[in-house]
């Protein structure tokens, strides 16, 4: 059998075998399922048994899974949920990380061009893996719900505006003027998206729901497929484009088939954690160079260095700039949620070493305190939210946004 079968093998049966696990552990600590997934693909990669080796096919399904992550991503953000006050107060916070994070980089990595990849890595949220944590606590529709989905929304989204503006190897003013090309793209995509539908879409999407047509899934993929084609035309990384194709998607179904909405996205869903996700987040432990951070020195001081500094630097502007309706406790979880990073850590470190920017053992330790922080902080922010109450017990946030400052 060629290497690309015995891989995939490998990584569908630890894809069956992580969920067992997760649900075994459960009975004692709710540990992400993510977590299995790469630790299991480190198990199997050729750093320990050496079973699974990547190549072009399993990296090309690898890169689609981040992409349906992406996409999954934006696709939960409710505009109404997430626009006013609380929404200014999650893009400060940013900004103000990135700031940090560039100042950190820069000392950290003796330079712009090492420390830029740092910096931006260090401001990344992880809202791909925190929402099925608030989903399963019951936390994700209320207020407390909506602020974390508005924070993590902006440190998922800022990364990857930064990565086509810091990281493309372009010139500033180019990069801005194909963002603004894109932006327009994407507007004009929402204006159509908001139009009504004609009675004949609902019409079809029902009809077809649960047959061999699928219209309305098919329809979800060509949008994606189209807004990831607009992105790569203007060589923008297509995490912009996935994420984008999300927001459109639900505003797409949300207001032709409000009633089937649920479930199309069950399907996609399907598609993306029943096969794309996990082959992601194996393929992340196969790739994990664990050689490189456990050669001693100044690779294994950085793992917990970087943790620190994703509380910090992500974490610090979020909890000064929370809602003052939120106590103290309800802060705290959100500055921890906020500072869970994974996905957009690998692919910025990707980028890093292939532009020969960052070394292996650079890159291993911030995958590696991407994973820890994804083990340690949802779990923490559970702990803290328990003990203020649990639950969303907050009034939901009004759309029009007269929080004040």
């Amino acid at each position: 059998m060629s290497h690309s079968g015995t891989t995939l093998i490998l990584i569908m049966a630890i894809a069956v075998l992580a969920p067992l696990l997760a649900y075994g552990a459960g009975r004692w600590l709710p540990v992400p399922l993510v977590i299995f997934e790469i630790l299991l693909g480190i198990v199997v990669g050729p750093d320990l048994l050496g079973w699974a080796k990547p190549d072009a096919l399993v990296d090309g399904l690898s890169e689609l899974g981040l992409t349906m992550l992406i996409f999954l991503a934006g696709y939960e953000i409710e505009f109404g949920k997430v626009r006013g006050d609380t929404l200014r107060r999650s893009g400060w916070a940013w900004g103000a990380a990135l700031a940090l994070g560039l100042t950190a980089g820069v000392l950290l990595g003796g330079g712009y061009d090492k420390g830029v990849f740092i910096g931006v890595a260090l401001t990344s949220t992880a809202l791909g893996t925190v929402l099925p944590v608030l989903r399963d606590a019951g936390d994700l529709h209320g207020r407390f719900g909506s602020v974390v989905m508005a924070f993590g929304a902006v440190g998922e989204f800022g990364p990857i505006i930064a990565m086509a503006l810091l990281l493309s190897g372009r010139n500033p003013a180019e990069s801005t003027a194909l963002l603004a090309a894109f932006a327009a793209l994407t507007a004009g995509a929402v204006y159509w998206a908001l139009k009504p539908r004609r009675p004949w879409f609902a019409r079809i999407i029902a009809k077809t729901l649960h047959s061999s047509g699928q219209f309305a899934v098919r329809f979800v993929f060509l949008l994606l497929a189209l807004m990831l084609g607009a992105s790569t035309a203007l060589g923008l990384d297509v995490l912009l484009g996935a994420f984008a194709a999300g927001l459109i998607t639900r505003l797409v179904l949300t207001g032709a088939a409000p009633e089937s909405g649920p479930q199309i996205l069950e399907k996609v869903e399907a598609v993306g954690f029943g096969f794309l996700v996990p082959v992601f987040f194996v393929v992340t432990g196969i790739e994990f160079d664990l050689d490189s951070l456990l050669a001693g020195g100044r690779t294994l001081l950085l793992l917990p260095l970087f943790l620190v500094l994703f509380l910090v630097v992500r974490g610090a502007p979020v909890w000064f700039l929370a809602p003052r309706d939120l106590g103290r406790r309800d802060r705290g979880s959100l500055v921890l949620y906020s500072s869970t990073a994974l996905p957009l850590v690998v692919a910025i470190t990707t980028i890093g070493v292939d532009d020969e920017a960052l070394t292996a053992g650079e890159a291993a330790a911030l995958v590696g305190a991407g994973m820890v922080s994804v083990l340690a902080f949802p779990l923490l922010a559970l702990r803290l939210r328990a003990r203020a109450g649990g639950g969303p017990a907050l009034p939901a946030e009004p759309v029009t946004g007269s929080e004040s400052w």
